[in-house]
């Protein structure tokens, strides 16, 4: 059974930026190496895995994240679990019922915060030793990084649009931070 409760349940607005958890939405970790397995995964949920390094794809319904060479986030745009539902059992059917690779579900370990507004990056910036000027510009840019010294994911949906995934556990703690810290830009 899933913990489908706010870890955070909380939303902070400043003048620049704007801060939310995402809840409930569905996750799942995918794992494979095979061309079969990129296959397989591509018939059953329709869409292309990023292949090319801190990348992501997306359909409308879910966004993948390229994590490593054989690991992937995927999850939901929606908060729709009934879809979210059929998706994962094709993964199952098609991915490790044929043996060519593992699904495993995350949506209680990962809490998914999005960052909007103009200031987002240097929120970012204050707190991580990766270099944002570039990723900024890139829409659907991804990057595994420390923020407050708390291994994070960040998405960039967009120029001033960002996805944030952090355990459950450090969750509380970052958003706090984050709130602290977007007060003072």
């Amino acid at each position: 059974m899933h913990n489908l409760q706010p870890a955070i349940n909380d939303q902070k607005k400043f003048s620049n930026i704007e801060l939310k958890e995402i809840s409930p939405i569905r996750k799942l970790i995918i794992r494979g190496k095979s061309r079969e397995f990129i296959s397989a995964v591509g018939r059953a949920i329709n869409i292309l895995l990023p292949t090319e390094a801190n990348t992501s794809s997306s359909n409308g319904e879910i966004t993948t994240i390229w994590l490593s060479p054989d690991e992937w986030l995927i999850f939901s745009n929606t908060i729709d679990d009934k879809d979210f539902n059929q998706i994962e059992e094709k993964l199952i059917q098609n991915i490790c019922k044929t043996k060519l690779g593992a699904v495993i579900d995350v949506t209680d370990q990962f809490v998914m915060i999005n960052l909007s507004g103009n200031k987002i990056f240097d929120l970012f910036q204050t707190g991580s030793p990766f270099n944002f000027n570039e990723f900024r510009n890139k829409k659907g840019a991804t990057t595994q990084t420390l923020l407050a010294k708390i291994d994070v994911i960040i998405q960039n949906k967009d120029q001033n649009d960002a996805n944030l995934f952090v355990r459950r556990s450090f969750s509380r703690h970052l958003f706090s931070w984050m709130s602290d810290s977007a007060s003072r830009l």
